[in-house]
């Protein structure tokens, strides 16, 4: 019982120190662990004392950005948004991401945004070169379209040119066709061909397309304005003149009323309430003047060569200076010269607009049944010469046409009244 008691005591005892051990080597592996974790603190520590924080680049602002404009269509407009040196500007490319229905309209956008993103890269390049003082490589500068319709504008007027309000209306096409940044080097066949196709499509000033006379005339501005810009070596070549003439605006023919001679016969047997704004026609028919150089014709602009009364006059439409030789006929409608200066006016007239008031019921009692102006009188003298056997560039000379083609219109009646005389006596012998 002793021993057997001895022998659970031992096994006891054996116990409490296995339990001991544990504990002391837990506690120990816990000691030093807490040990090792000071010790990488520490270490850390002194790497971030020896190492400073780096801190993460900071993000570079692209001077011009991309940016969609939302419409009322779904589509999306896409333009550039500039800001340098404190000033924000925009630039509307007339580019556009349309809904995508179908894979076509996805090919479409991507190649859009393509063309947009190269054109957003040369913005960029165009103003750091500025900013870094970069010139082109034939050490010319940048010149912007706009700055050089301005000129162009500028000079014509200099020119005595009255084609100034036409001018600033392109001017603001083109902004509206391409942006105010478009440079000189820019303008090609391309941008040419595009320009011709907003003025037929797009542009709608009033909410409706322009005529194509209209259209004509905004192109005639650009194209000018590209001729002249060759001349002053601004560029080498008008791009217009790579442009295939059926692509081109050409203006509408328009319809030239005349009288017959017959109807002119009949207009000089008609009287007229103001015998001086009968004779001032009948004197238009007879050498083919506009109403404004008839108005500011002097009796200084009339002298004698030999026994051949001529005019000398600078005509105000062109500017340019015009001798003309009066027949017997236009003299006959001319009023006595009497007492008067030269610098008197040859015809006392009223306004053009009682002249006008006057002229419809005059032709219509002198049984003219057609569209009837003081320029059908200029129109009248014209085709009376063609047909009467002058040949075209002694026409265009009378005229004061600077260019045989404009009096090309006027062979082209005389060749239709041909026709149609061929053409009478057909039937006559069937």
């Amino acid at each position: 019982m002793y021993y057997n008691g001895y022998s659970i005591s031992l096994v006891g005892i054996l116990c409490s120190c296995s339990v001991l051990f544990r504990c002391i080597f837990v506690s120990y592996l816990f000691l030093n662990s807490d040990y090792s974790f000071y010790l990488c603190s520490r270490q850390n520590e002194q790497k971030r004392e020896i190492m400073p924080r780096v801190k993460k680049p900071a993000k570079v602002k692209e001077p011009i950005r991309l940016r969609m404009k939302e419409l009322a269509d779904g589509s999306k407009s896409l333009y550039l948004d500039i800001y340098r040196n404190g000033k924000r500007s925009y630039e509307y490319l007339k580019m556009y991401i349309i809904p995508e229905t179908d894979d076509n309209a996805r090919k479409r956008n991507a190649a859009t945004m393509m063309a947009a993103n190269t054109i957003k890269s040369r913005r960029i390049i165009e103003l750091t070169n500025g900013e870094a003082g970069i010139k082109r490589a034939d050490n010319q500068e940048t010149i912007l379209l706009l700055d050089w319709m301005n000129t162009y504008m500028e000079n014509q007027q200099k020119r005595g040119k009255k084609d100034g309000h036409q001018i600033k209306v392109a001017i603001q096409i083109l902004k509206d066709y391409a942006g105010e940044r478009v440079t000189m080097d820019e303008v090609d066949k391309t941008f040419c061909q595009g320009y011709i196709d907003y003025l037929l499509t797009e542009y709608r000033p009033q909410g409706k397309p322009v005529s194509k006379f209209t259209a004509q005339n905004y192109y005639r501005v650009l194209n000018g304005a590209l001729n002249a810009a060759v001349r002053a070596d601004v560029i080498k070549l008008n791009p217009f003149t790579k442009i295939g003439n059926s692509d081109k605006i050409h203006r509408p023919e328009s319809k030239r009323e005349y009288m017959t001679i017959e109807e002119l016969r009949a207009l000089i047997a008609t009287p007229m309430k103001n015998e001086a704004v009968k004779q001032a026609y009948l004197f238009s028919c007879f050498c083919g003047l506009r109403i404004s150089d008839i108005i500011g014709l002097k009796w200084g602009n009339v002298y004698a060569d030999n026994g051949q009364y001529r005019l000398e006059v600078v005509m105000q439409k062109t500017k340019e200076p015009i001798y003309l030789p009066l027949s017997p006929e236009a003299l006959r409608w001319m009023p006595e010269r009497g007492e008067k200066m030269a610098e008197d006016a040859v015809f006392d007239l009223p306004s053009t607009t009682h002249i006008n008031i006057l002229l419809k019921p005059w032709a219509k009692a002198a049984g003219i049944d057609k569209r009837f102006s003081f320029h059908t009188a200029r129109h009248t003298f014209a085709t009376m010469m063609l047909t009467l056997g002058a040949d075209l560039y002694t026409t265009s000379k009378l005229l004061g046409h600077t260019d045989v083609k404009m009096t090309q219109v006027y062979a082209k009646i005389i060749n239709r009244k041909k026709d149609e005389a061929v053409n009478l006596v057909n039937g006559l012998f069937d």
